[in-house]
């Protein structure tokens, strides 16, 4: 049975964790914050630093950033120097292309396999093991990271054997998510200039053509006037960024991914940058001179 880290135990990587834990595998877990590693010891899992990690077999990636991933890996005192010729790096981030192919790139000049793994499901199907994974890599690399991908998610979409098929992929959901967060933000507040009570907002368009994946799950956050953060504003930021970026170099203008991102912004602008993503509503309560629910 592999021995797994998971390194990043923020509200995906501490369930991609407790997943793997459940499914029986031992688990090391790794983070920057030690409130996250103790609590991920106190739920059964073992700690433990990056520079001892060579008894890994599988490292599970779930940074923020490709930046982040990069310095994981290839940074003083990174992970690919610690763990064993042939041990798999499976990488969560989401990152443009170029970024997960010149990771796999240099895992492989490490001796490592390498798996493309975006995820998506949040939070709460990173915990039940139901995530939903893209990934691409080479055979062997999918093989190896068998055991995790049982353990994790409910559905893994082969993207073939090239590393950054799978990063795309992630980048066209995060272009939809993006946009799709924004405009459910702004529909509730155009129902609130309408006289519409954005809990009755929720309860109709939840059962009409109108809704949505992200309107269904964040619209109930604007109702609550609850933004604790379970994707921040600044993910958003820089999420709809990478898909710009990839858009640009590609030749191709993505209007609405271009409107939304600047709500982002805005938001970021505001003080809101790790608030929950849904906060990007406040911006067009402020435009539209109207208040949301716990507003005051």
């Amino acid at each position: 049975m592999p021995t797994v880290g998971v390194i990043g135990l923020g509200s995906m990587g501490m369930g991609i964790a407790l997943s793997a834990l459940r499914a029986g595998l031992p688990v090391r877990g790794f983070d920057v914050a030690p409130d996250r590693v103790e609590a991920f010891v106190a739920a059964g899992g073992q700690g433990g630093s990056l520079d001892a990690a060579g008894d890994l077999d599988i490292a599970v990636l779930v940074t923020v950033t490709a930046a982040q991933a990069r310095d994981v890996l290839f940074g003083a005192g990174g992970l690919a120097a610690a763990l064993p010729a042939g041990a798999l790096v499976i990488a969560c981030p989401t990152m443009s292309p170029d970024d997960a192919r010149d990771l796999a790139v240099r895992a492989g000049e490490a001796g490592l396999l390498y798996l493309d793994a975006p995820i998506s499901g949040g939070a709460a199907k990173a915990t039940e093991g139901a995530l939903t994974v893209m990934a691409s890599g080479a055979g062997a690399a999918f093989a190896a990271a068998e055991p995790v991908l049982d353990a994790v998610a409910e559905t893994v979409f082969r993207l073939g054997d090239a590393p950054g098929a799978a990063a795309a992929m992630k980048v066209v959901n995060q272009h939809l998510a993006g946009i799709h967060i924004a405009s459910a933000a702004e529909a509730v507040v155009f129902g609130i200039t309408q006289g519409i009570d954005p809990a009755k907002t929720l309860e109709v368009i939840s059962r009409c053509a109108g809704t949505s994946w992200m309107f269904e799950n964040r619209v109930p956050h604007i109702v609550a006037g609850d933004y604790a953060p379970l994707s921040a504003v600044d993910i958003f930021v820089k999420d709809l960024g990478i898909v710009l970026e990839a858009a640009g170099a590609a030749g191709f203008s993505p209007a609405l991914a271009e409107t939304a991102a600047a709500a982002f912004r805005a938001a970021q602008a505001e003080g809101l940058g790790r608030e929950d993503d849904a906060a990007v509503a406040k911006v067009f309560a402020r435009q539209a001179g109207v208040a949301l629910p716990g507003a005051g």
